[in-house]
Formats: C-alpha cells, sequence, structure tokens
C-alpha cells in the first residue's frame, strides 16, 4: 500500500503541487524516490492516485493522477461532545475517535472540567487536534477528515443547534436509572448520533439535569467506570458495530 498523506486543498487529475511540510519530510524519510507512487486525499470524498515528480531538499512535488471513490465512514454519523480530558490524553481520544469513524468533535468545558481554555489558546488547541485527525486518518484510511471545533462551555453548547438538531442525543451516565447504551431504541436505526461525554468526574448533576432538558438520554457502559478519555470511545466503538 502506498503512503497516504492529506492535502488540505481540491484535488484534480493532472495537477501538479508541492506537498505540505509535514508530508514533504515523510517523503524524505522513507526515502521516496522520483516516479514512486502516493495516495493523496482532500477530506472531500474519495482518494487520489499520485506520484512524486522532484524530490528536493526543502520541497516535493507530485502529480495527481486518477481519483478512487472510496469510502469508509460508519453508517451513522456520529459527533461527539467531549469534556476535555486532561494533559496528552485528549490527544488520544481524538486520534482514537477517528479511527473509530467520528464524524465531528465538539470539545467542552465543563464544571468538573481540569483543562479550561478560551479565546486564542482554544483556537490553537482546536488546531492542534485538527492536525492529530488528518494524521489519524492518513493512517486508518479514512478519507473525510472530521471537524474538531473550537472548546465551548457545556452550558452555552447546550443550547446550540449542536445540541439540540434531530441527531438521536446520548450522555454517557453512572447514574442508577441510565439505560443500557445497546438497549436505546432506534439505536441501530439512527441516521445520526450525538454523544456526550464528561471530563475527569463525570458531568456535574446539574449539567446532567440540563442536558436531559435537552433531549439526551442517560445511558451507561455497564458497572465500571469508565475513564473519561475510555468511555466515549467504548460507546463510539459500540455503535459501529451496529453498522
Amino acid at each position: 500500500m502506498p503512503p497516504r498523506f492529506f492535502v488540505d486543498t481540491p484535488l484534480h487529475a493532472g495537477s501538479e503541487l508541492p506537498l505540505p511540510p509535514n508530508a514533504a519530510r515523510h517523503v524524505q524519510v522513507l526515502r521516496l524516490q522520483p516516479g514512486d507512487g502516493l495516495c493523496l486525499f482532500d477530506g472531500l470524498g474519495g482518494q487520489w492516485q499520485a506520484e512524486l515528480r522532484h524530490i528536493g531538499r526543502r520541497d516535493v512535488q507530485v502529480r495527481v493522477l486518477a481519483h478512487q471513490a472510496l469510502d469508509r465512514e460508519l453508517r451513522c454519523v456520529v459527533t461527539m461532545a467531549l469534556g476535555m480530558p486532561a494533559n496528552e490524553r485528549m490527544d488520544t481520544l481524538v486520534e482514537k475517535a477517528t479511527e473509530l469513524g467520528v464524524a465531528g468533535i465538539q470539545p467542552l468545558v465543563c464544571e468538573r472540567s481540569v483543562l479550561r481554555v478560551a479565546g486564542e489558546r482554544a483556537e490553537r488547541k482546536a488546531a492542534h487536534w485538527q492536525a492529530v485527525v488528518a494524521s489519524a486518518c492518513e493512517q486508518s484510511g479514512r478519507n473525510r477528515v472530521p471537524p474538531v471545533l473550537a472548546p465551548v462551555a457545556l452550558r452555552d453548547w447546550l443550547g446550540t443547534p449542536s445540541a439540540t438538531g434531530p441527531a438521536l442525543r446520548l450522555m454517557l451516565s453512572l447514574e442508577a436509572d441510565a439505560r443500557p447504551l445497546l438497549r436505546v431504541p432506534g439505536l441501530a436505526e439512527a441516521a445520526q448520533i450525538t454523544l456526550l461525554s464528561g471530563p475527569e468526574g463525570g458531568l456535574s448533576p446539574a449539567e446532567q439535569h440540563l442536558a436531559l432538558q435537552q433531549g439526551f438520554l442517560a445511558v451507561s457502559l455497564g458497572p465500571r467506570v469508565l475513564r473519561a478519555d475510555t468511555a466515549p470511545l467504548a460507546a463510539l466503538a459500540c455503535i459501529g458495530a451496529l453498522a
């Protein structure tokens, strides 16, 4: 399988263009040569065969060849709204969620959040996680790149169309009356799902109450307490297995 690279510009058969810096460095590390084949994708669907045309010290030029209409997305469009775990765990969570097929990620600042960002720092974090997503798409074979939005406060997000739209709305909960995820009516047939998960310590009772008022259904993954960076991935894997 030829190396795969994401190019953040629409691709067309016959065009020639430079690879982004990270991809160019990767080509040089792999010691590829002019004429070798590559696979490119622009996030608009499908992928493109390409070949190396020129390898310089600082730039790598490629020629785009034929389009391949390959789609490796889940049947169900799953958006994850995540109370951000601290340290590098959010990076890993974003990476693995992309590999498992998430369609979009909304980072959240919750009452119990350790990681709190806003303004310019929030935008930088979102850009960093977007790069993590692109890299995970390169590795996993996905040709559509899920967007990562800038972090917002959970209370603000709950009033937006993203939280109140037509999707089946599920909230991971440790409450005794939470319904087992795989027993949610209509789960297997749902075309869109919004999955809400809290940070370390979970969502506060007030936050859970607000989410329930917005139509979220409290769901459980079983009797064990999973970490904030494990629970949403387990839920996404369960949903993906139904496709």
